[in-house]
């Protein structure tokens, strides 16, 4: 089982991670940025390393999963290779980061698989009330075993 959660910033997947981790007894996978050679870079000169810092955080993810197949274990990951292509190159672009070229290029690496639930979080507040918590377990559950 591979299970990924996705988000804008600050949204809570690393928290929600962790706690469907210990839930689940999935192994969790994080973000990795402390050793990331572009963070510093892309935050001080954003148009000159948005490019270069997409795709350190596409080969990142890409050896993550790889290392998720291999094991064979069920996981529960923060983030998804998916986002960069779907929300942060696109956000990238729009505010003029991100050439229409280097933009294009990444794009067409991605095609979408899996399935893909979508539970909107903006009015649960799944650390401090186990009851949504529960709503976010339920709706996995329902997705994982077919139920409703």
């Amino acid at each position: 089982m591979h299970v990924a959660v996705a988000g804008n910033i600050g949204s809570g997947k690393t928290t929600l991670t962790g706690l469907l981790s210990k839930h689940y007894k999935w192994k969790a996978h994080y973000e990795e940025v402390e050793h990331n050679p572009y963070l510093d870079d892309f935050y001080n000169q954003m148009e000159r390393w948005s490019f270069n810092l997409q795709i350190y955080f596409l080969n990142s993810r890409f050896r993550q999963i790889l290392e998720i197949r291999e094991n064979g274990k069920d996981v529960i990951q923060d983030r998804t290779i998916y986002e960069d292509a779907h929300i942060f190159a696109p956000n990238l672009h729009a505010m003029g980061l991100m050439t229409n070229r280097d933009f294009e290029n990444y794009r067409s690496l991605f095609d979408l698989k899996g399935n893909l639930l979508i539970i909107d979080v903006d009015d649960l507040n799944f650390v401090d009330h186990q009851e949504d918590l529960g709503t976010v377990i339920n709706k996995i559950d329902a997705e994982l075993h077919g139920l409703f």
